[in-house]
């Protein structure tokens, strides 16, 4: 009933502040009126509504679920008092958009202009204005009927060296014959093509020497482009501007600055490079104070793409920042370059450019507290952790991380008195900037994908209310990056050995009463390996939708099981192979979990989610082992329920259950929430979930658990509920409210008593 009295009074409140808001004209000045609402309407499919959206001058206030939320604060406030809530009010609100026809003018002019650049060279915008109850409503009228297209590209290369080039690469081309008439696409050869001279020598070539001219005279609603690229502007002796080809230039010297301190260089002018001593090796001029660098200087120039007496190279310089600033090891990292005045020799024809690279380094230890408060289903927690990082240990950009943790919660189950849990472990992981596997190229498969080598051990133990656990776990495998918003990670070797010392007898009789649960709390040793993808292309502005993508898949025990089956063939059945005198697990498990972000505003957005996993237990194991297992509910599955309490299916656990903690190998779960901005770091969501896990194989003391195809549907259980988020910034606070819409307990229960029951038994919860 509380959680229902919660919902009720935030439920009351919101309603309240929205009628309050019914007035959004309040401070509207006499005679003005209020921006209502941009309509746009094209009578095209060739150009959309939403594309000319951004061309709009003035946009009416935010919404939220159609009410002016972020107006209705600062109508809220007095204008006549400047300090206190009111300001504050003011401050985390959004003054009235008062409407102007200048703008809507202005905007009239930018949306002809883009529907002009996408080739409808004749259409036409009309903006038609209705006003009423001092608001406004603007609406745009868009006529365009069919575009220009391309007839013909013609080329004119002043210069004879670019000629070839261009022709060299024509095939890249972004402009076709055919093709609409588009700004964009012609701004994309130019950067297409700038990129292309820059990367083969042309260092002071720029897109401004490139230009294109259009003859829209033709007829038959056709252009010709005339793509005009002009010699480099040179100033001669007497001052005049001379047009001559344009030079191809190589890197001469590679100045490498390994430990530079921009204060310092400031501060002391010149005497900050007077008092450093440069070190010429392996072909490049290492330039600082210490003898012993901070960083090996093969670790610098393996992560060069630059090489000296090669040709420059745009995307190379680009390259070589990026992946020194992957290390982790600098804090900024400055490439330039400055033109030799020396000789090129007799038979060279290119110029000569010196690069100079300043790197200036992080701090190299680093210690960190932290402190973690938890409220899940009513279990209060907190947790300490203390994190040590040395992100130069070996002085070659190794990063190695040491984690001590100890956490406490008080766990309360239905019907019984509060538990402590207690949970201890200490971490180690060690990061190496190579990729230590024989038959690989090394230094070419590390410029091209940025490799790691990682390397983590852990211990951790725990004191669960009805038994305590103990697992060590070792781990060794790789990472590395591919195209664009893509990464792999592959652990050729994982090995885990988990043991229960101590399990409550009461606990025990109870999951031995499920076989599934029997196998699952026993002591086991994991010994396989995984693969992991991860796709995500979310902008660091976060001002567009966005999508992510991880997929998961593990092994274990094959090795071992072939081994064992080769040298003891005669093992009966029932038996279980041991490898180090335990049994060890075989099975395999995948899972896909995949969002999307779609932005609908500055103040709103909507986050879709799905999630599916299975492992099938096989060979040596009756059942996964349990840490591998997956569950429902709680804060990040499917919030309606606590964590450990949904499924499997329709399972109905036995009343004098004291210990709930449902795990199966099968997990399905969608989610959809709606994110908006309220005020300050306050934000508000609004979420329905829905999933379940099951069973891979029937489970006779468990009815109801196992996955059926044909009916799984009945077994998925449904959520809602609101919730609030705190952003602070350095982290992410979050509080969400629960309720359940459908429970398959109840859908599909054994009889009608039953059901009876568990309905009762449901609503005391809530």
């Amino acid at each position: 009933m509380r959680r229902i009295k919660v919902c009720l009074f935030i439920s009351l409140t919101l309603s309240a502040i929205f009628l309050f808001f019914c007035n959004p004209t309040k401070y509207v000045p006499e005679g003005e009126s209020l921006l209502e609402d941009n309509h746009i309407k094209v009578n095209n499919d060739g150009i959309k509504p939403s594309d000319l959206q951004p061309y709009l001058k003035q946009k009416p206030n935010k919404k939220i679920f159609g009410a002016r939320f972020h107006l209705g604060l600062y109508n809220i406030s007095k204008l006549e008092k400047e300090k206190g809530i009111n300001k504050w009010l003011r401050d985390i609100g959004e003054e009235p958009v008062v409407f102007d026809q200048f703008a809507a003018t202005k905007s009239v002019g930018q949306i002809k202009s883009y529907v002009s650049s996408k080739g409808y060279f004749d259409g036409k915008v009309a903006e038609t204005i209705e006003t009423a109850r001092n608001r406004s409503s603007v609406y745009y009228n868009v006529d365009i009927t069919t575009p220009y297209t391309i007839r013909n590209v013609k080329y004119e290369i002043a210069d004879t060296n670019l000629q070839k080039l261009y022709a060299f690469d024509s095939i890249n081309s972004v402009i076709e014959r055919g093709k609409p008439y588009d700004v964009d696409i012609l701004q994309q050869e130019r950067q297409r093509f700038e990129r292309l001279v820059r990367d083969h020598g042309f260092y002071e070539f720029s897109i401004d020497y490139i230009s294109f001219e259009v003859d829209s005279t033709v007829g038959n609603r056709q252009v010709d482009i005339s793509f005009v690229v002009r010699n480099f502007s040179r100033i001669d002796a007497n001052n005049d501007i001379k047009l001559v080809p344009h030079s191809i230039f190589r890197i001469n010297n590679i100045y490498i600055y390994p430990d530079f301190v921009p204060r310092n260089a400031l501060e002391e002018g010149e005497a900050y490079f007077e008092n450093l001593d440069t070190v010429f090796y392996r072909g490049f001029y290492f330039i600082g104070k210490e003898k012993n660098p901070p960083v090996k200087y093969d670790f610098i120039i393996q992560s060069l793409y630059l090489k000296p007496g090669a040709t420059y190279n745009q995307t190379n310089a680009e390259q070589s920042q990026v992946h020194l600033l992957g290390s982790k090891v600098y804090r900024l990292i400055n490439i330039s370059f400055n033109e030799y005045s020396g000789s090129t020799g007799d038979n060279d024809q290119s110029r000569l450019i010196d690069c100079i690279i300043h790197l200036t380094l992080l701090s190299k230890q680093s210690y960190k507290v932290e402190l973690e408060g938890t409220h899940s289903g009513g279990n209060l927690g907190g947790a300490l952790n203390l994190i040590y990082q040395n992100k130069n240990l070996f002085h070659g950009a190794e990063l190695f991380s040491m984690k001590l943790k100890g956490a406490y919660e008080a766990m309360r189950q239905e019907g019984q008195k509060l538990e402590p849990t207690q949970e201890y472990g200490l971490e180690t992981s060690l990061r190496l900037p190579d990729f230590l596997i024989p038959f690989i190229k090394e230094e070419e498969f590390i410029k091209k994908y940025n490799p790691t080598t990682n390397i983590v051990a852990a211990l951790n133990y725990q004191a669960m209310p009805f038994y305590i656990r103990t697992m060590a776990n070792a781990t060794f495998g790789y990472n590395w990056k591919a195209k664009s918003y893509q990464e792999h990670s592959v652990n050729p070797l994982q090995f885990n050995v988990v043991k229960l010392p101590f399990i409550d007898p009461d606990f025990l009789k109870q999951i031995e009463s499920s076989s599934y649960l029997g196998y699952a709390y026993k002591d086991v040793l994991i010994l396989g390996g995984s693969y992991s993808f991860v796709f995500n292309n979310q902008s660091i502005k976060k001002s567009r939708d966005y999508w992510f993508l991880r997929w998961n898949t593990e092994a274990s025990g094959n090795l071992l099981w072939a081994y064992n089956s080769i040298s003891n063939p005669d093992k009966p059945d029932t038996a279980a192979y041991k490898f180090l005198g335990q049994p060890f697990a075989q099975y395999f498990k995948t899972d896909i979990d995949i969002r999307y972000n779609y932005v609908i505003n500055d103040a709103a957005s909507i986050v879709y989610r799905g999630f599916f996993g299975i492992g099938v237990p096989y060979g040596n194991s009756k059942a996964i082992p349990f840490e591998k297992q997956y569950f429902g509910g709680g804060a990040n599955g499917i919030r309606g329920w606590q964590v450990r309490t949904l499924g499997p299916g329709s399972y109905v656990p036995d009343s004098s259950t004291t210990f709930l903690n449902q795990t199966a190998d099968l997990k399905l779960e969608l989610n959809t929430e709606y994110r908006f901005k309220l005020f300050w770091i306050l934000e508000g969501a609004l979420f329905l979930d829905a999933g379940n896990i099951w069973n891979y194989r029937e489970d006779p003391d468990r009815p109801g658990s196992q996955f059926q195809l044909k009916n799984f549907y009945k077994d998925i259980a449904v959520g809602t509920g609101a919730g609030l988020r705190f952003d602070f910034s350095f982290f992410l606070g979050r509080i969400d409210f629960g309720m359940k819409l459908r429970d398959p307990v109840i859908q599909r229960g054994t009889s009608g008593s039953c059901r009876t029951a568990r309905l009762k038994e449901t609503i005391s919860r809530l």
